[in-house]
């Protein structure tokens, strides 16, 4: 049976494991019962087999292509969790100093992995505003080793809606908008992102890093942490998360086939705008971000009268929407508009709004 026809009247605007469209699921189902006609499932089948090398290598390709990533990148598959990358990134690249910009409980978590390895300017921050902004006004300091950002924070639901220009190292953690709009991979050294909002399920986490970050390394990395480790083995050091990443390469190949990131950036900013509007226009509700940083992946909102909360969630659950409720340290309300969440779920939402 098809996840269309099991899932159709749920609309999924959970903030991560998110939703992944029917056609993903299908595939995966597939994979499962019979792997690229091996009679075995993808669960079981050796990582080190043709087949499932193929999947990683046409895997690496679909994102190079999806992001046009230059040849002097390579693309990595490791697990972990994006939570890895924040102690991997200071144990590889942290020298003497680092540079951060705080917008939220991500980076917060990757600022105090980084302190364990020297010393971690932190020239920006939105914090005493409880991060409803991104900072503007900040220098970033010509002598770090690297300049630290974290694109998309889903908790506060903001987004750097430009990218700073970094006299030194810039790197991103993308977790919760890569493949949701075209970025210029050149201006970033190094780029990763958890899977588990637009790239596939949780478990794996790929990393894209510039060649040439790694050409003075540090010593004493530890083989399993360092960088170089994985990029010379081709992702294959360990056994993979072999799964996650099948899962990964199916869901990137119904990206390319419904038109690649442009397309996904139009339909994101459709449902963006449809839901902000009514956010703006219902005087029931109110958003928490400022306006100029609203994040088109997460919109996070509240009513006015919040004694009301409880109704207006019952409402919602009732019209078949599921994860909108915020989390504890924004409360109200929050709806994940990942790539393979339809528009006609958002209208459902919004229609929902407008009848409380």
């Amino acid at each position: 049976m098809s996840n269309s026809s099991t899932m159709g009247k749920i609309h999924n605007f959970s903030a991560g494991p998110s939703i992944l469209a029917p056609e993903t699921i299908d595939n995966c189902v597939k994979g499962l019962q019979n792997f690229a006609n091996t009679g075995l499932s993808v669960l079981e089948v050796s990582h080190r087999s043709k087949e499932f090398v193929a999947v990683v290598d046409e895997t690496r390709g679909l994102i190079k292509d999806l992001l046009n990533i230059p040849d002097n990148y390579d693309i990595i598959f490791l697990g972990g969790g994006a939570s890895m990358q924040f102690c991997m990134v200071a144990y590889n690249l942290l020298k003497e100093k680092a540079a951060y910009i705080n917008t939220g409980t991500w980076s917060k978590k990757a600022i105090k992995e980084a302190k364990l390895f020297g010393q971690v300017d932190v020239i920006a921050s939105s914090e005493e505003d409880n991060f409803n902004n991104i900072p503007k006004s900040y220098t970033i300091p010509g002598d770090a080793d690297y300049f630290h950002i974290t694109s998309n924070n889903t908790i506060f639901g903001t987004q750097f809606q430009e990218f700073p220009n970094s006299p030194v190292p810039m790197i991103c953690d993308m977790s919760s908008d890569i493949l949701s709009r075209p970025i210029e991979v050149s201006n970033f050294d190094m780029i990763y992102a958890g899977a588990q909002k637009n790239m596939g399920p949780a478990g794996v986490t790929v990393v894209i890093i510039k060649k040439s970050l790694l050409e003075n390394p540090k010593n004493g990395i530890p083989t399993m942490l360092n960088y170089q480790t994985h990029i010379d083995k081709e992702s294959m050091f360990n056994t993979p998360p072999v799964f996650p990443i099948y899962a990964m390469y199916q869901n990137l190949k119904w990206v390319k086939a419904s038109g690649g990131v442009a397309e996904m950036e139009r339909r994101a900013q459709n449902k963006a705008a449809l839901l902000y509007n009514e956010i703006d226009s219902n005087p029931k509700f109110e958003g928490t971000a400022k306006k100029e940083d609203r994040s088109h992946m997460n919109a996070c909102f509240k009513l006015v009268d919040e004694t009301k909360n409880e109704a207006f969630m019952e409402a919602a659950t009732q019209a078949g929407c599921s994860g909108i409720k915020g989390h504890r340290s924004v409360g109200g309300f929050r709806a994940s508009m990942y790539n393979a969440l339809p528009l006609e779920s958002v209208q459902v939402l919004v229609d929902v709004m407008k009848k409380f």
